[in-house]
């Protein structure tokens, strides 16, 4: 005979929150089912979290039988009674009687995914409704937040709530982070090259960094005229030109290569920087291209450098000086709609805070925290460009260091791995010495020796080892490549 506490579950007729969005059936199917044949858990999506469950003690029970399973070990009545024995839901619902009857008027395992998709959906109606409630009480009581704030902010709420079900994440087990962990080594192993991250296309700078990691935030800084937005621009469209994807069950896409990138240039025009493409894929200076001093085959170059480029899922917003929050908003959108792999900005000191202060070091500090929480909630690197302060033309060594970044403090702090750029042949370029002399002529053979030479310099990197790569610079095209030595060229195109 079921237990009188089993009923009333059932029933909800004691329940004062009865009007909120939930299924105790449902829910008790679910646990019965899994809990008859473990073997219904595999079906499950993986998207269902205990968090979902709208009675405590079911969502207790889950994660119990989860973690079991996930050991290899069985999860039933008799075994998971120890683990409930103090606990007092437990024992007001019936104790080890309640698990035999949830067993007892289990439904065939074939139809857990059909209460796991009521559970799920029902979890996502009271998230919603909270979230509707909390916009209706800021919008009458919270005058410091205009309506476009209160929007991106709950934008920012459901954008969430639609990626992975949950508003926010709170605390994550060792178990849930030692998966996601063993996924991403699964993964890097898969590909022989050893990369656990998104490919730059630059093999010595891979090799350094392990690829583009997810929810990684890099600083890329440099002087005017190193090359800043030109790096960033081939490295977002290495990226979106080996993008390559396959579809998944639930009519999804999964990048399995490259992947889709998003240039914020907050300088340069969505024009200017398709000119300097096209100049890379072409191998046509930009200059002559935009003067119109090329010829016939040339332009023939252009074009087929056109139809090329063209699918690369590479897109552009040259808002000038936009705030952190709407570049925010705009990212995910891009996610939620087209999907998101790599976010590129140019660059940091051109981004305005959502709150206006005279303080320039802490708006700077609001908006590289902001660029990392949002790597984070997007599971994306995002490569964000930085300007160096003048200080390192008064040194006679000119590389870079960390203490150059301005406002350096919270971009150093921030950051996962910050970079520098340096050529040498900028400056040598500059101290020219007069012709005809002794001190010309070795002018000239050091700077064709580095004329084409470009190091990036890992000032910091929380995941690996710091140091040096050289790549070369094509100045005339501003293409960054893989430098040609120890009997490894760059392919020619």
């Amino acid at each position: 005979m079921p237990s009188p506490a089993f009923d009333i579950a059932l029933s909800g007729a004691q329940d004062p929150l009865a009007s909120v969005p939930h299924n105790l059936e449902a829910e008790q199917a679910l646990l019965g089912a899994i809990l008859y044949d473990n073997a219904a858990y595999e079906r499950l999506p993986d998207r269902l979290q205990p968090r979902h469950f709208y009675e405590p003690f079911h969502a207790r029970l889950f994660g119990a039988m989860e973690e079991h399973i996930r050991k290899g070990q069985l999860a039933e009545p008799i075994v998971l009674v120890e683990r409930f024995r103090r606990d007092p839901a437990f024992e007001e619902l019936g104790g080890l009687r309640y698990l035999a009857e949830l067993v007892d008027r289990a439904p065939p395992a074939a139809n857990a995914q059909d209460y796991a998709r009521v559970i799920y959906d029902l979890a996502l109606r009271r998230d919603l409704i909270r979230i509707g409630g909390e916009i209706s009480v800021n919008a009458g009581a919270d005058a410091e937040l205009t309506a476009l704030d209160q929007i991106e902010a709950a934008e920012q709420q459901l954008y969430s709530l639609a990626e992975s079900g949950e508003v926010s994440t709170g605390f994550k087990s060792l178990v849930d982070s030692l998966h996601g962990a063993v996924e991403m080594a699964a993964e890097a192993y898969s590909r022989d090259g050893g990369l656990a991250g998104v490919s730059t296309g630059l093999i010595d700078l891979d090799q350094k960094l392990g690829g583009l990691h997810p929810s990684d935030l890099l600083i890329l800084a440099a002087r005017p005229s190193m090359g800043k937005s030109a790096l960033a621009l081939n490295l977002a469209f290495n990226v979106a030109k080996n993008y390559a994807w396959e579809p998944q069950p639930d009519g999804t896409r999964k990048t399995v290569n490259g992947g889709i990138a998003a240039f914020f240039s907050l300088e340069m025009s969505a024009e200017q920087l398709a000119m300097r493409l096209l100049a890379e894929v072409s191998g046509v200076p930009s200059d002559r291209i935009r003067k119109g001093e090329i010829d016939a085959s040339e332009f023939s170059r252009i074009r087929d450098a056109a139809l090329d480029i063209q699918e690369a899922p590479l897109f552009i917003d040259d808002t000038g000086g936009i705030s952190i929050g709407k570049l925010a908003a705009r990212a995910r959108r891009l996610k939620r709609s087209t999907g998101l792999d790599l976010l590129v900005i140019d660059y940091v000191q051109l981004i305005t805070g959502d709150t206006r202060t005279d303080n320039r070091v802490q708006e700077v500090s609001q908006i590289t925290g902001a660029l990392k929480a949002l790597a984070k909630e997007l599971a994306v690197p995002i490569v964000a460009l930085a300007q160096l302060s003048r200080q390192v033309e008064n040194r006679e060594d000119k590389r870079p260091q960390l203490s150059d970044l301005r406002e350096s403090g919270s971009i150093e702090q921030d950051a996962d791995v910050v970079m520098f750029i340096y050529r040498e042949a900028y400056y040598k370029g500059r101290a020219e010495p007069r012709e005809g002399t002794p001190e010309h002529l070795a002018w000239q053979e050091e700077m064709d020796q580095i004329a084409n030479v470009a190091e990036v310099i890992i000032g910091k990197q929380r995941h690996g080892p710091i140091g040096t790569v050289k790549l070369h610079f094509n100045e005339e095209l501003t293409k960054f490549s893989n430098l040609a030595r120890d009997g490894r060229y760059e392919p020619r195109h």
